[in-house]
């Protein structure tokens, strides 16, 4: 075991020795960016009251009932900051008028929101993005709309959803060498058995590597098999599509922890665009990068070279659709694909072999491979990007 961490090691010494106190991005003379930040329930409460106050104002003054924020990210507004290693969003107005018979509806739902908010925060509790839906049903209709509008009162008020004392459902399982405090209770992430706990904060630190996996049937192996008492380390995943509360819990902890962070994902594109929004964040989140993303995570597998290199049967390998390759075109233009040279090369190879495969296609080779041979042997060979 010392052997295969030997790798490990050293990329921890690295990451340690190379950390710095990350920049901002006005820090680094971008004035055009805009992102939010953490507020207590208090400031949360003011900013609302405070916005009450100028829509009543601006009523009386004959202007009407208006809302101005900054507009939520997209392909045409995200701007990639590779000093940071993130996507910012740029900033650009958005105006929301009652007065505009296309918007009635929508203002009045940021008006209700506002009003909800407003009263977790005056008693500072907490509620579930569905509780805050089904507070209004009738006027939200389904819980798409709420969720939207919610994201825009986070950008007017410039804070963190999560400072709106609103929570997601968990989606995202963690278990291995971790104990951290979740409300009142300890929890200790070794005891999780294969079904792991559920993402929320944090403390303890016996680990030496955080390993990233994107799909549960994966985890649950890792999970049964004990793979962190063997190698000590702690197993995040976010089952699929990387949610809100394991990007935060991911970059929480990364911070508490300062240890290397290695991601295993399905060998395609969409694997990688996965492993990618962990990294830079996403478009749509791009005003909470400085809270969601998590620079620095090192793509361990499965990556396109090593479906040749394991010996993994040809059955098991999928042929990419037309659809896969334009997909894997599009990314390998991105900024931060180009600034990863290995990156780019296992795309090319990905598409120039026209096959992709997922994790579990190493089953094929015995039900514990993963565990077995596939992982400690890419930990002893330090066999990441």
């Amino acid at each position: 075991m010392e052997e295969t961490l030997k790798e490990v090691r050293t990329l921890a010494r690295h990451l340690q020795q190379s950390s710095q106190a990350a920049s901002s991005v006005s820090e680094l003379g971008y004035t055009n960016l805009f992102e939010v930040s953490d507020q207590s329930p208090e400031e949360v409460r003011k900013n609302i009251e405070l916005v009450a106050c100028q829509a009543v104002a601006s009523i009386l003054d004959g202007r009407g009932l208006a809302f101005t924020f900054a507009q939520r990210g997209s392909a045409t507004n995200v701007q990639f900051v590779p000093e940071l290693d993130r996507n910012y969003l740029e900033y650009k107005a958005m105006k929301r008028q009652f007065a505009d018979s296309s918007q009635v509806k929508r203002t009045t739902m940021m008006t209700r929101l506002m009003q909800l908010v407003h009263e977790l925060a005056k008693k500072n509790i907490h509620s579930t993005k569905r509780d805050l839906f089904y507070a209004d049903v009738k006027l939200f209709e389904k819980q798409q709309n709420s969720d939207a509008v919610l994201e825009e009162l986070s950008l007017m008020f410039g804070c963190t959803r999560h400072s709106l004392q609103v929570t997601a459902s968990e989606k995202g399982l963690v278990v291995g060498r971790l104990q951290f405090n979740d409300d009142d209770d300890f929890i200790d992430c070794t005891k999780m058995g294969r079904s792991g706990k559920n993402i929320p904060s944090f403390l303890d630190r016996p680990a030496e590597f955080i390993l990233l996996v994107e799909k549960d049937a994966a985890f649950q192996r890792l999970a049964e098999d004990r793979f962190y008492n063997t190698y000590p380390c702690v197993i995040i995943t976010g089952k699929g599509e990387a949610d809100l509360a394991t990007r935060m819990f991911l970059r929480r902890v990364k911070d508490a922890l300062k240890i290397p962070i290695l991601g295993l994902f399905d060998s395609d594109a969409h694997g990688l665009k996965i492993l990618s929004v962990y990294m830079q964040g996403s478009e749509a989140m791009s005003h909470d990068s400085a809270n969601l993303a998590t620079p620095d995570i090192k793509w361990l597998g499965v990556r396109p070279s090593d479906l040749d290199k394991y010996n993994v049967p040809r059955e098991c390998r999928l042929e990419l659709t037309t659809h896969d390759v334009s997909f894997a075109e599009s990314l390998k233009e991105k900024p931060y694909i180009q600034k990863r040279s290995a990156w780019v090369k296992e795309l090319e190879t990905l598409l120039s072999r026209k096959e992709k495969a997922e994790i579990q296609a190493f089953t094929s080779k015995g039900f514990q491979y993963l565990t077995q041979e596939y992982l400690p042997r890419k930990l002893r060979e330090g066999d990441w990007v």
